[in-house]
């Protein structure tokens, strides 16, 4: 499908609805009947262009919105607009491909998660602490790690569940990567006990960030 519109893909997509499907994404947060691996056929046939995820995001479908974040390139996308983008998803995967495929991979990425850290949405606060997650992972010079934990110890127990979350992963990739602060990481995280028990199938790390950052640690050596 090199060189497909938008009505191409979205008859292909319409041809991939499965009531099944729809039942199980629509519990999850999102709300369309793809299977995801069918999804991600669609969009390698279609191709990269900016221009049509960006007439495919227009539909306000969220399969078509899907493909439309696979098909983006980051490097096109102003910051402005990946912000709008973010604050129009009406999905818990858009949410997530967005930031992950998009937003970490843009050149913009720092702009954005200073923006989004300091916004009033708790779901743009969820994407700016996904990236400063990568930042803790990758490149961590000019972070104020003990102001992060600082703001981590008073949001993270009543944060909004996807903020939480992001949050949570965010303390702990400072107790995995910084040996220095891993004691005061733990400690935060055993007395918050956020996520201690979220349920996790068999040979699964816990995201329970003691339980996290130990078996992490255990890895490295």
């Amino acid at each position: 499908m090199p060189n497909s519109t938008v009505d191409e893909i979205r008859s292909a997509l319409e041809a991939l609805e499965d009531p099944k499907a729809r039942a199980v994404n629509e519990r999850h947060g999102d709300p369309h009947g793809v299977n995801l691996s069918k999804l991600r056929a669609v969009a390698k046939s279609a191709g990269m262009s900016t221009d049509l995820a960006r007439s495919l995001w227009a539909t306000d479908e969220v399969a078509a919105q899907l493909v439309a974040l696979l098909v983006a390139k980051p490097r096109e996308l102003p910051a402005d607009e990946i912000d709008a983008m973010l604050r129009s998803t009406r999905s818990a995967k858009a949410h997530d491909w967005l930031v992950n495929y998009i937003a970490k991979k843009s050149p913009l990425a720092e702009e954005l998660r200073s923006r989004w850290m300091a916004d009033a949405d708790a779901d743009a606060r969820a994407a700016g602490w996904s990236l400063t997650s990568m930042r803790v992972q990758k490149k961590p010079e000019g972070l104020d790690l003990d102001a992060l934990l600082d703001r981590i110890e008073r949001e993270l127990r009543d944060a909004p569940s996807r903020e939480q979350w992001a949050m949570n992963e965010t303390l702990a990739h400072i107790g995995i990567h910084h040996p220095a602060l891993r004691d005061r990481a733990v400690e935060i995280g055993e007395r918050l006990h956020v996520l201690a028990d979220y349920p996790v199938p068999p040979n699964c790390t816990s995201p329970f960030a003691p339980a996290w950052i130990a078996e992490m640690v255990r890895r490295q050596g």
